[in-house]
């Protein structure tokens, strides 16, 4: 289903006019008022859109700026990686595409409807605020402030018992900076406030800072932005106590549940206490998700970081294993023709365990049927081999967000957090 626009074309607003504006128009005095004002949450978004501002000022886009993540949009970036003869490998939003992107001539003008624009797995949820801070890449655009009322549609289960409103900052940054003062009135302490970071996380700090303080509740994705600067975001969020949630974990899911399935039969269980090696491919060179799966697996049955090594090519590590014997990690880069728009997506796991009695078991599990090759090598053949494929879920950033935001959660999920501070000690 299409996202839908505001209810009502937003009235643009001086900063201190909008706290005011906001109380009165859910005012049961408020004549003509469209429903009365949703008592759920509150979601504040960062939303830079770097990737189709540029597309779009260069003509490789159609506009307007929406935010969102279409095929049209990724289908451009893959073009701009051709066109700007990137490896093949790159994914097509990255920060390398966007400063290639930057560097095309063109200046096509369009409508900026970000934040006006609500996909339907949000809306669905009935929020009762959304804040959209909207940089632009005209570093001396004005503050503009935006508000406007919103309910869900009627054919979404919406009508007009539940209505929010929306705000929009938009501006160059720091008229984005100048215009922080008005959130916190924006944000009442009577309902949950979450804030999504949906741009780089090595991107604007101090700002980043400033909008996801504590108590507000933290969506970020651990595969956009530095590696280092991602998992050593998530683990001091996670070990300060502040309820986080990572997409990246989240697309780990079916890896888990498929890895979990493997070793549920009874007489398969005992070969945990045995592995002795586990190998983990990705794409390209953004470690995140590997890391964090294979954090997962040493934290559940035990293992002691001893030591990590940067290799050619990925990174490897070594376990103690609780009755003292070592365990190999390994994490290789895989270069993808045509990768995911996430980087660092994983593409296979070789897990071995050798019992000292019994035949020694290799657990293989792949994207796809075609991603084994490189892992089936290597003197399988005395092992018993179990091969299995992992569904992959091709889910908007919106659907992921929306299934975080409607667990209702006040703390980090306790897998992830165990395993963010393991993640970030195994990359080099």
């Amino acid at each position: 289903m299409s996202p839908q626009l505001t209810l009502q074309t937003p009235l643009e607003l001086a900063p201190s006019e909008v706290p005011t504006y906001l109380e009165q128009l859910w005012s049961p005095q408020q004549q003509g008022n469209t429903g009365t004002g949703a008592n759920t949450f509150c979601l504040l978004i960062w939303q830079p859109a770097w990737a189709e501002q540029q597309l779009v000022r260069s003509g490789r886009l159609q506009g307007p700026v929406t935010g969102q993540q279409t095929k049209a949009l990724i289908a451009a970036g893959r073009q701009a990686v051709s066109d700007a003869d990137l490896p093949l490998s790159t994914p097509p939003l990255n920060g390398t595409v966007i400063e290639a992107i930057a560097n095309f001539e063109g200046n096509t003008e369009t409508e900026d409807l970000r934040g006006q624009y609500i996909d339907p797995a949000l809306s669905a949820l009935m929020p009762r605020r959304l804040i959209t801070l909207a940089p632009t890449i005209d570093a001396d655009h004005p503050l503009e402030t935006l508000v406007a009322a919103y309910c869900p549609l009627p054919e979404e289960g919406g009508g007009t018992t539940a209505c929010g409103d929306v705000v929009v900052l938009r501006g160059g940054f720091n008229a984005l900076q100048d215009g922080m003062t008005i959130l916190e009135p924006l944000l009442p302490d009577s309902m949950p406030a979450w804030v999504w970071w949906n741009g780089f996380l090595d991107e604007a700090p101090q700002l980043m800072e400033r909008l996801t303080c504590a108590p507000r509740r933290l969506i970020i994705d651990t595969a956009v932005g530095d590696p280092r600067q991602c998992l050593d975001l998530l683990r001091n969020r996670v070990e300060a106590g502040q309820a986080v949630n990572d997409l990246n974990w989240l697309r780990l899911r079916s890896w888990r549940e498929t890895l979990a399935m493997v070793f549920d039969p009874p007489e398969r269980r005992d070969a945990l206490s045995h592995i002795t090696r586990i190998d983990i491919d990705v794409e390209g060179h953004h470690p995140a998700q590997g890391l964090l799966l294979a954090a997962w697996i040493a934290d559940r049955l035990g293992w002691d970081l001893q030591e990590t090594e940067a290799i050619e090519g990925g990174s490897s590590a070594q376990f103690r294993r609780p009755d003292g014997a070592q365990v190999s990690f390994q994490l290789m880069a895989v270069p993808m023709g045509q990768p995911n728009v996430h980087a660092g997506q994983m593409v296979g796991l070789r897990l071995i365990a050798e019992p000292d009695n019994g035949q020694g078991v290799c657990v293989i599990l792949c994207a796809d049927s075609g991603g084994c090759m490189r892992l089936e090598g290597g003197g399988m053949a005395s092992l018993e081999l179990h091969e299995e494929v992992v569904p992959v879920q091709h889910a908007t950033p919106e659907m992921d967000v929306a299934r975080q935001l409607s667990g209702g959660h006040d703390s980090t999920n306790p897998l992830l957090a165990a395993a963010a501070p393991l993640a970030a000690r195994l990359l080099p």
